[in-house]
């Protein structure tokens, strides 16, 4: 399975998270420069069209380019604290024809300040004429950050869930 791990603005996969995924797959997790490159979204879709990528994770600014990414390729999505309403970095939107992928586990922090839960909860709320499957889990004490333990149980029942759905 090849899994394509978006990180956030300045950040990366670190060696503990690619280790919990490694047992699931390959772990694609390109260096990106938002800043720089307004056009990360279709930078990623070009560079890896031919990967048949599986799978997309992505945390904050990731989570927001994952979101797009996964709808291009048409495959689920691991998405922590996704800067889908707002953002600090302007980045362009490719035209992708998929309104949404086949499923999509979206976890939020109601303590994140960085990216505001509740604008990201209005920007879900509109794509549901789409027909999405959105499975939100709300962490009622966490903040942007993603610690080790809920990223490991957040990758097991997402696994589980796309295992018993027969996703991949």
């Amino acid at each position: 399975m090849n899994i394509l791990y978006i990180h956030g603005l300045n950040g990366s996969l670190s060696p503990e998270k690619r280790a919990l995924l490694e047992p699931y797959g390959e772990i694609f997790s390109p260096a990106i420069d938002y800043e720089s490159n307004p056009n990360a979204i279709a930078t990623l879709i070009t560079t890896y069209k031919t990967r048949a990528i599986d799978i997309v994770m992505g945390s904050s600014m990731g989570g927001f380019t994952g979101y797009y990414v996964s709808n291009m390729f048409q495959c689920p999505a691991l998405l922590f604290n996704p800067a889908l309403a707002e953002r600090s970095v302007p980045q362009n939107l490719v035209d992708i024809p998929h309104p949404t992928s086949v499923y999509k586990q979206i976890v939020l922090g109601t303590k994140d300040a960085i990216v505001n839960p509740k604008h990201t909860l209005n920007f879900l709320s509109e794509t549901l004429v789409f027909h999405p499957h959105y499975n939100l889990r709300i962490y009622n004490h966490l903040a942007h950050r993603i610690p080790l333990t809920v990223f490991k149980d957040e990758i097991t029942v997402f696994f589980k869930h796309l295992s018993d759905a027969n996703y991949t």
